[in-house]
């Protein structure tokens, strides 16, 4: 049976841990992806995402319906993930390996090489992006989060999150020409 999410999170609040474990199975892999993409290494992503369901857990008495329950996790990712960079200054890597899958299938074997290609390259372009570029594009353009749901994330005003998004889309941009001699396709 699929229980609805707000039904879920009311037991969970009420300490019921199997809803919050269903919680955690909805949620996990967009966590520990968004935790990969930011951070770097898969194994450390593991680790910080434990700990994000961990925090989550803990505080569930705090959430409030007023926010997505989603958008809360994310929050929770974003900060867990900070503080492990902070404690260990060490450079992100390999954070798309993953993601070949969005490459065509059905795409002829030159495409497909093509779209791996591009999709690491993208992968490096924003590894090297300063990391308040990086969470702002994640957290928009992979996990859709509204600009009211960034501004609550990333603890800055509305207008903001417009122009940090406009700065964050202009260097990837950038970056990404510089990287395919002014060429955005190949």
């Amino acid at each position: 049976m699929h229980e609805p999410e707000e039904q879920l999170i009311q037991q969970a609040q009420a300490g019921n841990r199997h809803a919050f474990g269903l919680l955690v199975q909805r949620h996990q892999a967009r966590v520990f992806q968004f935790v990969r993409r930011l951070h770097g290494g898969a194994d450390e992503a593991l680790d910080i995402t434990q700990e994000t369901f961990l925090k989550a857990f803990l505080a569930m008495g705090k959430w409030r319906p007023e926010a997505r329950f989603q958008t809360w996790l994310l929050q929770i990712a974003r900060n867990t993930t900070l503080d492990a960079l902070r404690q260990r200054r060490r450079r992100p890597c390999e954070a798309f390996e993953d993601d070949r899958q969005l490459v065509s299938p059905v795409a002829s074997p030159e495409r497909q090489l093509a779209g791996t290609r591009r999709l690491a390259l993208l992968a490096q372009l924003l590894e090297r992006l300063p990391l308040e570029h990086r969470e702002i594009l994640l957290l928009r353009e992979v996990e859709g989060l509204s600009y009211a749901e960034l501004a609550s994330v990333l603890e800055i005003h509305p207008g903001t999150v417009k122009s940090r998004l406009a700065r964050a889309r202009e260097a990837i941009l950038v970056s990404y020409r510089r990287a395919n001699g002014g060429d955005l396709h190949d």
